[in-house]
């Protein structure tokens, strides 16, 4: 069976919100991410928002649900920053690099890592919902990653993308949780390094 080189398309979408839900999403995106799901309670969301919890409630029903939208958007987002990277990368092998580099773009100034991880980590063996967004975005790269390394025609391109999809969100996890922030700069070297053409062998 052939491998796909295409792109998967988003799975994610920005959320259709009245201003109001805007405002407590914005607040909650930031809060959670910050501080942390547990430690941020909807009072403080919408304080922040500058409305109140009857509204929160109204416009999402749950904190369970707040936190989805949280991570949907999230989402959504960061599949249109990876993708706008590789639109601009027409060269097959460094599309595969281009990850690497879109991630660290997108992580600048941002000190907590991966928020689906940290996420999955907090309430995603409880909470249904969270659980699959995280598995859907975590589903997602992999198949990103299966589909750059048919384009650049490595061997075996759904073991191969897998591969560095491992190595990926490794890094995600060792550069903040395991406090080693170059785990994603070696990343990045170790997958050029399995792009690299092999050398002719001698006869």
């Amino acid at each position: 069976m052939t491998t796909t080189t295409e792109t998967p398309v988003p799975v994610f979408a920005e959320p259709e919100l009245t201003p109001a839900g805007h405002s407590l999403l914005d607040a909650a995106s930031e809060l959670f991410y910050a501080r942390g799901i547990r430690a941020v309670g909807v009072d403080l969301v919408a304080l922040e928002a500058g409305t109140t919890k009857k509204t929160l409630y109204d416009r999402f029903g749950s904190k369970d649900r707040l936190v989805a939208q949280y991570l949907t958007r999230r989402g959504a987002r960061w599949q249109h920053h990876v993708l706008e990277h590789l639109a601009a990368q027409p060269d097959p092998r460094r599309r595969v690099l281009t990850v690497f580099d879109a991630l660290e773009e997108w992580h600048a100034g941002q000190d907590r890592g991966c928020a689906f991880v940290n996420a999955y980590a907090e309430v995603g063996a409880g909470d249904q919902a969270t659980r699959d967004v995280v598995r859907q975005e975590k589903d997602w790269m992999r198949r990103l990653f299966v589909a750059l390394a048919a384009g650049a025609g490595l061997p075996s391109p759904e073991t191969s993308g897998a591969s560095v999809h491992l190595l990926y969100e490794g890094a995600l996890v060792l550069s903040t949780a395991g406090g080693h922030p170059s785990a994603l700069t070696e990343a990045r070297a170790t997958a050029e390094a399995l792009l690299a053409p092999s050398a002719p062998t001698a006869e």
